[in-house]
């Protein structure tokens, strides 16, 4: 059953991140790097906040249009972050994915942030359980 997925079986534990003293230019590169649209903010490996293509767009349209520097990381991150636990059901959080319209949720576990989870992950195992479950 699909619901007995949880997301520990699917999260990436591999965590890119960036830091709120980041500078957006910094973070911008970083994000085309590794080749991922957005990553969680951390601060003394503390949760601190999402930043994503679009806090990236934010800061560069604020920065042109008030000709200024395109500023920090902490300036256009989100700070209220939803996070989910490695042991709910992927069906639990594709609710979450849908309602909140979140690209990707922090995993978190007595506190600390210990991954990552995305909906391309979901659909990975959803066509894992689909490739299990027919023939």
């Amino acid at each position: 059953m699909l619901k007995a997925i949880r997301v520990a079986d699917y999260m990436s534990r591999r965590l890119i991140t960036v830091s709120p003293d980041m500078s957006v230019h910094a973070a911008i590169r970083h994000l085309l790097d590794n080749r991922i649209s957005g990553a969680p903010v951390v601060d003394d490996g503390r949760l601190v906040g999402m930043f994503s293509e679009s806090d990236c767009l934010k800061g560069a349209l604020e920065a042109g249009y008030h000709d200024t520097n395109i500023g920090n990381v902490s300036e256009y991150m989100s700070t209220d972050v939803q996070t989910v636990t490695a042991d709910m059901s992927i069906l639990d959080v594709a609710e979450i994915f849908l309602a909140d319209h979140r690209r990707r949720l922090p995993v978190m576990e007595q506190g600390k942030l210990v991954g990552q989870i995305s909906r391309h992950d979901l659909l990975r195992a959803m066509d894992d359980f689909s490739r299990r479950h027919t023939l």
